[in-house]
C-alpha cells in the first residue's frame, strides 16, 4: 500500500485545526460529537489540543445494511451524545465523500438547539461528493482513492496504522 499522508503530517494538521478552534470559540466551551468509528483517532488527537472546556459524544450514523454498498435511509444512534442545548457543537468525521451523512446529521443536531453546529472532517473527496456542503474545518483534500489508517478501516481493519494509505484492489 502506499502512504498517502505520513503521520507526522496529520499531526502538525490537527494541531494547526486546533489552534483555528481555540481562536474561533476562544475560552467559550464546546462539545465534540464524534461520529464512530471512524473519526476515533481524529477526535482523540484534536481534543488534546484545544484549550477550551470540552464535552465529548459519539453517534453512529449509517445508511448502510449487511454487504450492501448503496446507501439506505440514513439511521442516527445517539445514545453516547451528551445534552447540547445551547452549546457549540462541532461534528467530527473523518471523511467527507458524499456528504450525504454528515449533512443529515448536522440537521439532526439543529433539532436540539445547540448555540452554534460546525463540522470538522480530516479528509475531503470532492469528486465524489453531491451534496453541497462546505465543512468548517477541513484537514486534507484527496484524491478518489480508497483510504485506510488512522480511523478509516477496510472490513474493520487497518484503523490503527498512524498514516493514511491507499489500499490497492489488490489488496483487497
Amino acid at each position: 500500500m502506499r502512504v498517502l499522508i505520513s503521520a507526522d503530517d496529520i499531526h502538525r494538521r490537527v494541531e494547526e485545526l486546533a489552534a483555528q478552534m481555540n481562536r474561533d470559540f476562544d475560552s467559550e466551551p464546546i462539545t465534540l460529537v464524534g461520529i464512530l468509528s471512524g473519526s476515533l483517532m481524529f477526535l482523540a488527537d484534536l481534543v488534546r489540543k484545544l484549550s477550551m472546556p470540552t464535552r465529548i459524544g459519539f453517534l453512529r450514523a449509517s445508511s448502510y445494511r449487511g454487504e450492501s454498498t448503496t446507501p439506505g435511509r440514513l439511521e442516527i444512534l445517539e445514545g453516547l451524545t451528551p445534552d447540547v442545548r445551547g452549546r457549540h457543537i462541532v461534528v467530527v468525521d473523518d471523511i467527507l465523500d458524499s456528504g450525504h451523512t454528515l449533512s443529515q446529521v448536522l440537521e439532526h443536531l439543529r433539532q436540539f438547539e445547540p448555540r452554534s453546529v460546525r463540522s470538522a472532517v480530516l479528509l475531503r473527496k470532492r469528486a465524489r461528493q453531491v451534496v453541497s456542503f462546505e465543512p468548517d474545518y477541513c484537514g486534507f483534500e484527496i484524491e478518489d482513492v480508497f483510504v485506510i489508517g488512522y480511523g478509516l478501516d477496510y472490513n474493520d481493519d487497518y484503523r490503527q496504522l498512524p498514516y493514511l494509505a491507499v489500499l490497492d484492489q489488490s489488496e483487497t
